[in-house]
């Protein structure tokens, strides 16, 4: 997911809404989930955010791969700086 926010707006607060909201969404349109999710807690806790600059989608998606694999858990070739 792309966005784009104004640079008042703090991440962390974008996030946060965006957590809150689409939880309630999803738990208004599935109340199945109500059940699995007890708690409203829908998302973990956290999320990964980069900024513009010389990241391509490609880069963002090879480093999800990585990471989703449980095997490369302490083997990391793409270094964030």
């Amino acid at each position: 997911m792309h966005l784009e926010y104004p640079p008042k707006l703090a991440l962390s607060d974008l996030v946060k809404r965006l957590k809150g909201r689409s939880s309630r969404l999803l738990q208004a349109e599935f109340p199945h989930l109500q059940k699995r999710y007890w708690g409203n807690h829908f998302w973990a806790i956290g999320y990964g955010a980069w900024s513009t600059g010389n990241i391509t989608d490609e880069m963002v998606q090879e480093y999800l791969e990585h990471h989703r694999n449980p095997s490369n858990k302490d083997t990391n070739p793409i270094i964030l700086e």
